[in-house]
């Protein structure tokens, strides 16, 4: 299916944060951007700009949507292609994301996308909305035991949404 970004592709089974429990929103981006650069996938020299531009676009307006999903994320000149992780946040009380419903965020989803795409932008975060939206899944994830288990309720979520 053209026009969808498999999410297979997107996260690999490492990017996975399974037992996640960071301190406040802020200590959960910091965590997943440094994910980021331990995993390879951001330079270390372009760590600290990451940050700032996922911070500042994070304090313009909360990214905690519905249903326990957040999805901080900037347009950076830094990377050229998406790069993505997500923590999954075991703690029953979740983390408080300022979310459009009020409710606490299980799953913490960091997008760093190259500012030259904002058409692939748009469409990442679709893409991954679509499939965390399935309550199933969210609930799979939130209960899974490992990265490599919820690598594969992600795919087969991913799957699932596109019939």
């Amino acid at each position: 299916m053209r026009g969808f970004m498999e999410l297979r592709q997107l996260f690999a089974a490492g990017d996975l944060l399974v037992g996640f429990d960071p301190a406040d929103k802020w200590d959960a981006i910091r965590r997943l951007i440094e994910h980021l650069v331990s995993s390879g996938k951001l330079p270390r020299t372009a760590a600290a700009g990451v940050l700032e531009q996922v911070v500042t676009r994070e304090k313009s307006m909360s990214t905690g949507m519905e249903r326990g999903i957040a999805i901080p994320h900037a347009a950076v000149d830094q990377v050229e292609r998406v790069i993505a992780c997500m923590g999954i946040v075991a703690r029953d009380k979740g983390l408080e994301f300022e979310s459009i419903d009020g409710q606490p965020t299980r799953l913490v989803v960091l997008l760093v996308i190259p500012r030259a795409q904002k058409l692939l932008h748009i469409r990442t975060l679709a893409d991954v909305a679509r499939v965390l939206g399935i309550d199933t899944v969210r609930e799979a994830l939130v209960g899974s035991s490992s990265s490599a288990q919820a690598w594969e309720i992600l795919a087969a979520g991913d799957t699932a949404s596109r019939r």
